[in-house]
C-alpha cells in the first residue's frame, strides 16, 4: 500500500476510502492545530479514477471522442500523457498504450 492522496475533511477521507478496491487505509496525522486525513491504497488506475486524481476522467472524454479532436484537445491530451507518465514512474505502474 502507498499513500494515494491527502484530506483536509474526514468525511472526504472517509468517502474517497469507500471508493477504493484491494486494500486500504485511512490514517489521520495532527500537523499543529490541524489533522489530516492520509488515504493509503494499492495504486492502480482504476483506483486513481475512481478517486478523481491525476485528470483522468478529462483523459477518457478526450480518448471517446479522439476522431474529432481539435489541436486545443491534442494539445491538452499530450499535457495529461506527460504527466501520467510520471505518476507511472512514481507508483511503478505502465501507461496502457491506448492511451498514448
Amino acid at each position: 500500500m502507498k499513500l494515494l492522496n491527502t484530506y483536509e475533511d474526514r468525511d472526504d477521507a472517509e468517502d474517497a476510502e469507500a471508493l477504493l478496491l484491494g486494500e486500504r487505509r485511512l490514517a489521520s496525522e495532527r500537523d499543529s492545530t490541524e489533522t489530516v486525513y492520509n488515504l493509503f491504497g494499492i495504486p492502480t488506475w482504476g483506483n486513481f479514477h475512481r478517486l478523481k486524481l491525476y485528470n483522468l476522467q478529462e483523459l477518457a472524454e478526450l480518448l471517446r471522442r479522439r476522431s474529432s479532436w481539435s489541436l486545443a484537445d491534442s494539445a491538452r491530451h499530450q499535457e495529461i500523457v506527460m504527466a501520467l507518465s510520471s505518476v507511472a514512474k512514481n507508483y511503478g505502474l505502465q501507461l496502457p498504450p491506448h492511451w498514448s
